[in-house]
Order: structure tokens, then C-alpha cells, then sequence
């Protein structure tokens, strides 16, 4: 099954592509935090946070996500079944058993997480397992390990942290300005284009680390239908969950924009901001490729 991953050494590059993209942006903003208030400090607070943030983005960022879904590890006495179908697809697709997490939310859905194979996290909602059969179980749980066998589940994790960071930052510089930061404005060393340019910045970056968050989320979902398909042998099966799950009428409740890639099918249901930033291709064209298969 290893030709199943042939992404994996590309998504290994684009996760450092990714750190390195986010240490010039960090260092940029904070280049103009230094300009604007005219403090030197804040230009290497900047390059030491950044750093530490990149470090703790790869080693911690699973434990992060796991967190915030409020998912909590089960054992293979509590959810038989569950861990069976997992080992079985593990041994089938040549990778180390993942650890399996269960999260106590209604809607059917689930993610992976981890940095590697070696520290991988299968997470399913309780609404996953009392909502579908098995082989449509088998179908999601292939899906999630494809992510792990492709190792995009540590660039897509990687993102939450990075993408959340920037856009707090962004926020906290336009803050800055409107509530107090136009003071004292004749000791600043900034003039009126690095003022323009850093406003810009601080609005345009949160909607640029989006949109690379939803290419990612897109161009991988695609890949880890077929290969999940491919690995089960039964694609029917991960159609008919695709199905299920979409027709579910709420969202999981611990999903949050920044995640919501992450999940197996789009965590919301209905608003027309969820829509304008979809994170996952149209049900309809999944389902469609897989039956083609």
C-alpha cells in the first residue's frame, strides 16, 4: 500500500515551506510594530517569539487540537469495534496503530491529527459511531489514515497554530492604533507609507493565511477519498458516509473556524460565512469521484 502516499514527501516540505513563511511574516509585522512605536525590543521579541512558536507548532500542536475538540482518549475495552476497524485499516495501509480518541458531541464526524505516523491521533465524534454502519466507519477511519500516510495531517494541524497566531497578531497591531497607538506620534521614527503598508499587512495577512488554509484543506480531501477507497476496496462505503454526514442538521459543537479543516466533512451547518469559506470540496463532487472509481 505504500503507493497509496505519494504526497508525503511534498507535504513534508510544504509544512517547513510553511514555518519559513511563518517566521518572515512574524518578523515583518514585528519590523513594523518597531517602526510604529518606535521600540527596537519589539523586533526581537518578535524573532524569539516566532521561533519558540514554530517549535511548539510541531512538537504540541496535536495536543492543542486535541484539546480544543474536547476529544479524549479511549481504550480498546471501551470502543471494541471502533479500535478494530482502526488496527485492521492500520495493518492494511503499512502504518503504525494511531492512537484513537472519541469526542462526546451528536454530529457524525472526525479528524486526525499528529506529527508523524509514529505519534498519529484518530479522533471520531460518539455521533460517527451511533450514526453509521461499519464498512461507512471503514470508510472514514481509511480516509483519516490516508491523511496520516500522506502526512498532511501534521501540515494541516501545523496551520491552526500558525494561522491562529497571525491572525491575533494582525488584530492586537490594528488595535494598537485605534485605541492609543496615534500618541506621541513626533518620537516615532514612522512615516505615513510604513503606517499605510502596516495596515495593509495587518488586514490583508489573517485573509491570506486563510485562503492557503482552505487550498490545503481542499487539494488533500480530494486525495484521501481515492486513497481511502483504494485501501478499504469498497468505495460505496465512504459515499454513503459522505451522505450521512452532510445530511446531518448541526454543527459540532467544539469546531471552530480555525479547525475546521481538520474535520473529516465541514463541522458547520447553514450560515452564509461558513458557505463563503468552505473549507472541504462540495459533498456532491466527493461523492461523485468516488463513484467513479
Amino acid at each position: 500500500m505504500q503507493n497509496l502516499y505519494t504526497h508525503r514527501d511534498a507535504n513534508i516540505r510544504k509544512t517547513w515551506f510553511l514555518f519559513t513563511i511563518f517566521f518572515v511574516v512574524v518578523i515583518l509585522i514585528g519590523y513594523f510594530f518597531r517602526v510604529y512605536f518606535n521600540n527596537q525590543a519589539i523586533l526581537i521579541y518578535a524573532v524569539i517569539f516566532s521561533s519558540a512558536l514554530s517549535v511548539i507548532s510541531y512538537w504540541f500542536s496535536d495536543k492543542f487540537v486535541l484539546s480544543m475538540a474536547h476529544a479524549k482518549p479511549v481504550s480498546k475495552e471501551h470502543a471494541r469495534e471502533l479500535y478494530n476497524i482502526v488496527e485492521n485499516l492500520a495493518i492494511t495501509a503499512g502504518l503504525p496503530m494511531p492512537k484513537i480518541y472519541l469526542i462526546n458531541d451528536p454530529a457524525p464526524n472526525a479528524f486526525a491529527t499528529g506529527r508523524n505516523p509514529k505519534n498519529a491521533v484518530v479522533a471520531v465524534t460518539t455521533g460517527l459511531l451511533e450514526t453509521l454502519d461499519r464498512s461507512e466507519i471503514e470508510g472514514v477511519v481509511a480516509h483519516e489514515l490516508s491523511h496520516i500516510g500522506n502526512w498532511d495531517m501534521l501540515l494541516s494541524t501545523v496551520v491552526v497554530i500558525l494561522v491562529g497566531f497571525i491572525s491575533i497578531v494582525a488584530d492586537i497591531f490594528l488595535r494598537s492604533m485605534f485605541w492609543g497607538g496615534h500618541r506621541d506620534n513626533e518620537k516615532r521614527e514612522g512615516n505615513a507609507l510604513v503606517l499605510v503598508l502596516a495596515v495593509v499587512a495587518a488586514i490583508l495577512l489573517p485573509i491570506a493565511a486563510t485562503l492557503i488554509q482552505l487550498a490545503i484543506s481542499r487539494k488533500r480531501e480530494f486525495l484521501a477519498d481515492a486513497s481511502g477507497a483504494l485501501l478499504t476496496r469498497y468505495p460505496e462505503g465512504l459515499a454513503s458516509a459522505l451522505e450521512k454526514i452532510s445530511r446531518y442538521p448541526r454543527s459540532v459543537k467544539t469546531a471552530s473556524n480555525t479547525t475546521a479543516h481538520l474535520w473529516f466533512d465541514s463541522p458547520f451547518r447553514g450560515g452564509w460565512y461558513h458557505k463563503l469559506f468552505m473549507t472541504h470540496p462540495p459533498v456532491k463532487e466527493r461523492i461523485g469521484a468516488l463513484r467513479k472509481l
